[in-house]
């Protein structure tokens, strides 16, 4: 927080006043430069400053300050320098590769989650044997320490430009913006680039901390009819010490990868002929429905009716809810066909062109059971819950195994409820979610509270209402929020839970939504104590979201080694010579007749083959048996991960292991 408490004397002309963070105010000549009150706040802020923040908007330190404002420097310590830093770093990137790549014309560079990227058109495409280079050429940039300097252009002057220059993509982008936009071009030394900005004042302040990590093709606008090119994606950190914290984050996940997993634990496949659908095989089946189970039985013993919808419906009805005029491209759509009485065939129906489509998510089937039958006050709240099959249309480039598919389950559910209920109904799910989220072993939560956007339709009252019930549920439960400014729906406020995993990555999975739209659009009502009918509110919530991406994020966050009670084998009874064949048949009956899911591995191999294939299938338990144990009526126990064995009888080690296995609820 900057120090402002020593006053400056009073320019004479036209003066703005700036607010500082910490409340004190400082009159300035009209036309200062966020540098300018850096420096006349000391030396030490004038170094370290990178950015101003005016009003809410981040801006170069150079640009001068017209009017009363809100104001605070950056530094680069602050949390949201990374943001500058792998901006200005795109646009290293970029000079660099005309630099070594001369006729290579620059695309569009933004900067992502964890990095940036930019696209680069060029005949042949980059391949990871380019990145040192470039990444080399990069550093001798950042260490010219070329100023960043912003320029506004006319814009017939800079689609001239990039046209001449060969930038046909630039000029392109230049056509399409908005005949009010300011066309602003950013300069580092003889190298220059559009740019809306802002950046910091030079490219030594980007630092070291960024590596270039992969290539991937990508279409021009994200449009597959237009050209493929090439793009570059690399990270950058304010320290060494961020950056090689995240590269070694990035070398877990890919030992973590559920793909892989999936594959040596034998899970699941997917393939080209059914894109962004999951086969899921027996072993993994397994998790999904225990999963499942637990799913159920917390739902009914909080009050949930589970129901089943239909997955293909009318359009008419997509239509009604608002999703075909808002979702259409998002969903699957299919022509509707009747009879042809007099030809005895079938034939697409034309007049009126007559549509069906599978359900995308199924709050609006959910409405037109609760429409069936009249329903009163007393009969609210009403918790209906579905494992919902739904199917969205998702880009080819987007999916990603289990995390990103087409087809996926919700553990969706939606409460009716009245005006008055919101409050006590929010509180009972985030206590629910918090519960369950604790039960699969995802402690270290973080709680978004999304308000009213600008754009929206209902009273302010009515937004207040919601807003604080959301809130008031949140506080009463304990757990912690931020404010996300304006995210909410246009219809209601929604709370957005986000878990960490084992490698501190942030999976957004839960959501509780308000809406008082869609029964609205659906015509759904009550009858309430003063005999009119009111129009209920529905509360959209979700723990798992989608259940595939669930069980995606479970085999990452546990590295395969789930918990026992989700474990797709929970033992194998293993032989070390075939004289135990007869007995480990008995002790595999025995797990089986307990419940446990369990398999029998009586081949003819060295017991420690058979233990390193049961260890890379992440088979948590074996009980191993050879002529003694036979004898003995005893089992060698030994647990993934351990060296080391427990001999116990078969009686005491089967009740043990049974004990263990159960879910925990």
């Amino acid at each position: 927080m900057q120090d402002a408490a020593s006053p400056v004397p009073v320019p004479s002309g036209v003066s703005i006043t700036v607010t500082f963070p910490d409340g004190n105010t400082r009159v300035y000549p009209q036309g200062t430069s966020g540098m300018m009150v850096a420096e006349s706040i000391s030396k030490s802020l004038a170094k370290a400053a990178i950015a101003i923040r005016v009003n809410g908007q981040l801006r170069d330190l150079s640009r001068p300050i017209d009017e009363d404002a809100d104001i605070a420097i950056l530094r680069r310590e602050d949390a949201e320098a990374v943001e500058l830093i792998r901006h200005d770093c795109a646009h290293v990137l970029a000079e660099a590769v005309q630099k070594l790549y001369p006729g290579t014309q620059v695309t569009i560079g933004p900067n992502i989650e964890n990095g940036f990227f930019y696209d680069f058109a060029r005949n042949e495409p980059f391949t990871m044997e380019d990145l040192p280079g470039i990444e080399a050429e990069m550093r001798k940039i950042i260490e010219r320490g070329d100023r960043f300097e912003r320029e506004v252009w006319d814009r017939d002057q800079a689609i001239a430009y990039f046209t001449e220059k060969g930038e046909l993509y630039k000029a392109e982008l230049i056509r399409d913006l908005p005949e009010t936009e300011t066309i602003t071009i950013y300069r580092q030394g003889e190298w220059l680039d559009l740019c809306r900005g802002p950046h910091m004042p030079a490219t030594k302040q980007i630092g070291g901390a960024f590596k270039l990590m992969k290539v991937a093709g990508a279409y021009w606008r994200g449009d597959s009819s237009k050209a493929m090119l090439t793009r570059i994606y690399g990270t950058a950190w304010r320290t060494q010490e961020e950056l090689d914290a995240y590269l070694t984050q990035i070398e877990e996940a890919e030992k973590r990868d559920h793909r892989k997993l999936g594959r040596e634990m034998d899970l699941f496949h997917l393939q080209d002929e059914a894109q962004g659908s999951v086969f899921w095989h027996p072993k993994g089946y397994a998790i999904w429905l225990a999963l499942e189970a637990y799913v159920r039985r917390r739902l009914r013993d909080n009050g949930y009716i589970e129901v089943k919808t239909p997955q293909l419906m009318d359009s008419r009805f997509w239509e009604q809810s608002g999703h075909w005029g808002k979702y259409r491209e998002n969903m699957f759509v299919v022509p509707d066909v009747v009879p042809n009485t007099e030809e005895g065939g079938r034939v697409f129906k034309e007049e009126p062109k007559h549509f069906m489509a599978l359900k995308p998510m199924n709050c609006p089937a959910h409405v037109q059971i609760f429409k069936q039958g009249i329903k009163s006050y007393r009969d609210l709240p009403i918790r209906m819950a579905e494992f919902g099959c739904c199917h969205r249309n998702e880009a080819h480039g987007a999916l990603h195994g289990l995390m990103r598919v087409r087809q996926f389950t919700q553990d969706d559910a939606h409460i009716f409820c009245r005006e008055d209920q919101i409050a006590s109904e929010s509180l009972a799910f985030c206590e629910l979610l918090r519960a369950m989220y604790t039960d699969l072993g995802f402690t270290n939560m973080k709680v978004r509270l999304a308000t009213r956007p600008e754009k929206r339709v209902g009273s302010e009252e009515s937004w207040d209402y919601a807003e604080n019930a959301l809130r008031q549920a949140l506080e009463s439960a304990g757990l912690a929020y931020e404010i996300a400014p304006g995210d909410g729906a246009f219809y209601g406020p929604k709370l957005e839970f986000h878990i960490l995993d084992a490698i501190g990555r942030s999976w957004t999975c839960g959501t509780l939504q308000l809406d008082p739209n869609l029964p609205e659009r659906l015509d759904a009502s009550y009858i309430g104590e003063d005999g009119a009918r009111h129009r209920p509110l529905m509360l959209h919530r979700a723990i798992l979201g989608s259940i595939e991406r669930f069980i995606g994020i479970m085999i990452e966050n546990y590295a395969g080694k789930l918990p026992l009670w989700l474990a797709p084998v929970q033992c194998v009874v293993a032989t070390i010579t075939s004289d135990a064949d007869v007995y480990a048949h008995e002790v595999y009956h025995k797990l089986k007749a307990a419940g446990l899911r369990v398999e029998l591995d009586v081949r003819n191999e060295k017991i420690n083959y058979k233990v390193r294939e049961h260890s890379v299938a992440k088979v948590p338990v074996m009980f191993v048996v050879g002529k003694r144990e036979a004898e003995e009526e005893k089992v060698a126990i030994r647990r993934l991960g351990s060296q080391e064995q427990q001999f116990d009888g078969l009686s005491q080690a089967v009740a043990g292991l049974t004990a263990e296995c159960q879910p925990p609820y």
